[in-house]
């Protein structure tokens, strides 16, 4: 009889665990292409030189930036050779401010010559050029962090690539191992959840297009979960699929004091408002709050990993707030 336990995903399945609010939090991505095997730390447990994988994880440490590997969908040849040049893409995904930028580097030590701090406040200081082709589709495949990625994500990325949907890339991490096959789409910086070739099909279309499917999103990266919620919850009341109508002001606005009345009669502790922004003037405040204590069963985050309650945030209610005059206005 076989010890294995059950695999993350499928556990976060049969609890129809919702996904909403649980991308990894990144204004910027940096992404560099690294062929082969990776490890569960992929920078410095792949052909990287670990010495530059070290100095690219510290360098964009607290600026705002996600730094991951990539590579081509397929078989990887464990191939020793540093001398290939590699596809670099830095990503910024805050709406309105947002750009998707590529290059060729022969040596990726050259990247730790980048002015991290300003790249991930949306200066791409003329690094490469503006990519112009399929959205990205980056799919989390790396098996050494959790067996659901690979046995689920590089399926799906095979598929989407033979398919020719999207510029699609395998990546090493991408958080929320137990919602794979996980897949993170750019320039506009989204995050999903349990795909399959179709549904990410549509992604990938809707992307192109500008706009935004929320059915099994985990929300932008360029908001903390708070703000990824609130987001999603002004998009499932309004249906507003423009991907860079919505901008979360804040989520600083913590309530405080048990006499809060925030939903059926019920005092919530740790609730915060947080202000979302349509750019045709309107605002909405959003009441957001984490899971009580028990509300839902515990579950691993990752394959062997000790189960726990989910922290992920929840909307209590969206009010909207008139029209600010001083907003621009229409799309």
């Amino acid at each position: 009889m076989s010890t294995t336990a059950p695999a993350c995903a499928a556990i976060s399945w049969e609890l129809a665990e919702s996904p909403a609010a649980t991308a990894s939090t990144a204004r910027t991505w940096l992404l560099l292409e690294q062929p082969g095997p990776w490890g569960a730390k992929a920078f410095t447990s792949s052909h990287l030189d670990p010495a530059v994988g070290r100095a690219l994880e510290q360098a964009t440490k607290g600026t705002g930036i996600r730094a991951a590997l990539i590579r081509r969908p397929g078989r990887h040849a464990d191939s020793h050779d540093t001398a290939r040049p590699r596809r670099v893409f830095l990503a910024h995904t805050v709406p309105g401010a947002g750009w998707l930028r590529t290059a060729t580097v022969d040596d990726p030590a050259h990247l730790l010559d980048l002015g991290f701090s300003r790249i991930g406040d949306g200066h791409h200081d003329g690094f490469g050029t503006d990519h112009t082709g399929d959205p990205l589709a980056l799919v989390c495949t790396n098996g050494r962090r959790d067996r659901c990625c690979a046995l689920l994500g590089r399926p799906l990325a095979a598929e989407l690539a033979e398919a020719g949907h999207g510029d699609v890339w395998e990546t090493t991490h991408l958080g929320g191992h137990r919602f794979a096959p996980t897949m993170l789409v750019l320039p506009h910086g989204y995050a999903y959840a349990r795909q399959d070739t179709a549904s990410a099909k549509s992604i990938l279309l809707a992307a192109a297009d500008g706009r935004v499917i929320t059915h099994d999103c985990r929300g932008r990266s360029a908001w903390p979960p708070a703000g990824q919620a609130a987001e999603l919850a002004v998009r499932a009341l309004t249906a507003e699929d423009h991907a860079d109508a919505l901008t979360v002001l804040s989520d600083d606005a913590v309530l405080q004091g048990a006499g809060t009345v925030l939903s059926e009669g019920l005092a919530v502790q740790g609730a915060r408002t947080v202000r979302v922004a349509h750019q045709d003037g309107r605002r909405w405040t959003v009441t957001v709050a984490p899971q009580s204590p028990g509300a839902a069963p515990a579950r691993p985050q990752s394959c062997g990993a000790t189960p726990v309650e989910p922290s992920t945030p929840h909307v209590l209610s969206v009010t909207e707030d008139g029209v600010d005059g001083g907003g621009p206005q229409g799309r």
